[in-house]
């Protein structure tokens, strides 16, 4: 153990919730809903401009098919974020247990449903001419119903699709095939945190690769709400580690998400504790190694792309990871972050002391972090 604990208080900038670990603000959270809402305003516009007669582009028209796109733009994204929200309920796991084809079927024709019910309230709110439905005919609903029913089933697979996509090789990725960010390698200020499962071996030979690879893969999963609650982003797992990155800012409050991060998992899987202990009978234990600086980040490959992360901040981060098993921590912290991040005030960081790392010369400066026990 690394000794001489010292408690380091920092501002309240972070927002704590119940269990002292804070939480991302409410317009991280919930700024995208403005995004959904403008453009949805701006294709509804868009297709009364296209589809209309020129008698009938008026402003208040105009308005309406504006307000119309927004409606259905964001009761879509609600249904999107609620089974976001339920991922880890009853639901999800019934989800999972799918095939990625049944569940995107079965999502797309939940978020069709939505869309068509929240489309046909807002044509009666927005078009009623004082009630008298003149357009509510029988005609409207053989022709203009099933058109409308065809195009939410096709958003809504266009929804699923791109949510999968994306859920599968990861936005950066994604976005590095579409723009060409990295298609060169690029260098980046990267807070770097190596997390592995411990006594992985012993548990594998107590309960059978199959049942540790499914304790492994329910570990995996239960840690990743706090992981994206705190900003951050799963570079990859590797066996019975996973590797979570943040970019670093100006911001110490902001750059602190990774050491809140690591305890938010520890309460996460202290919760779980009994459903651990009925289904595997062990409770997960972990640890973890934090370092930051620069990181060089590439596309690679070709049939198979993904992208590749160098550097010695990689290494370092790994060794940390290493290092807290033979001093019998759960995380160590490098005081190359500790120099970019506020303390929140309910964690505990060692007295820094220097060490040498497997493969490094120079020594490295490093502190042991708890999270104070309510009181």
């Amino acid at each position: 153990m690394i000794p001489e604990h010292k408690q380091t208080r920092g501002d309240d900038s972070l927002v704590e919730n119940d269990s002292g670990i804070s939480n991302m603000p409410f317009k991280h959270r919930f700024g995208p809903a403005s995004v959904i809402l403008l453009v949805g305003f701006i294709v509804g516009v868009g297709l009364r401009l296209s589809i209309d007669d020129a008698a009938e582009r008026e402003l208040a028209n105009f308005v309406r098919s504006g307000l119309h796109g927004s409606g259905i733009a964001f009761a879509a994204w609600i249904v999107q974020r609620s089974f976001a929200a339920k991922a880890h309920s009853s639901v999800g796991a019934a989800l999972r247990r799918m095939t990625l084809l049944a569940e995107v079927l079965v999502r797309s024709l939940v978020m069709t449903v939505v869309i068509v019910i929240v489309g046909l309230s807002l044509q009666i709110a927005l078009y009623a001419e004082s009630l008298q439905l003149h357009w509510l005919t029988v005609h409207w609903f053989k022709t203009t119903l099933p058109w409308i029913v065809a195009i939410g089933l096709t958003i809504s697979l266009m929804v699923g699709i791109v949510t999968e996509t994306v859920r599968l090789i990861g936005g950066p990725l994604l976005a590095s095939i579409v723009l060409g960010t990295y298609h060169r390698p690029v260098r980046e200020q990267l807070i770097v945190m190596f997390l592995d499962l411990a006594d992985s071996t012993p548990l594998a030979e107590t309960l059978g690769e199959l049942r540790v690879h499914d304790l492994i893969t329910r570990f995996f999963f239960d840690i990743d709400e706090p992981i994206n609650d705190h900003g951050g982003s799963v570079l990859s797992y590797v066996g019975d580690e996973v590797i979570v990155t943040w970019p670093v800012t100006d911001d110490p409050a902001r750059n602190a998400r990774c050491l809140v991060c690591f305890f938010a998992i520890e309460n996460k899987i202290s919760s779980l504790s009994t459903e651990y202990q009925e289904e595997f009978e062990t409770i997960p234990r972990f640890r973890a190694g934090l370092h930051c600086g620069p990181v060089i980040v590439s596309e690679c490959g070709g049939f198979k792309r993904q992208l590749a992360y160098f550097g010695d901040t990689m290494n370092v981060s790994a060794r940390l990871c290493e290092y807290c098993k033979a001093c019998g921590c759960n995380l160590i912290v490098s005081g190359d972050v500790l120099s970019r991040v506020t303390i929140p005030q309910n964690l505990q960081v060692s007295v820094g002391q220097s060490i040498a790392l497997r493969g490094r010369n120079s020594l490295l400066e490093v502190h042991e972090a708890h999270q104070i026990a309510d009181n």
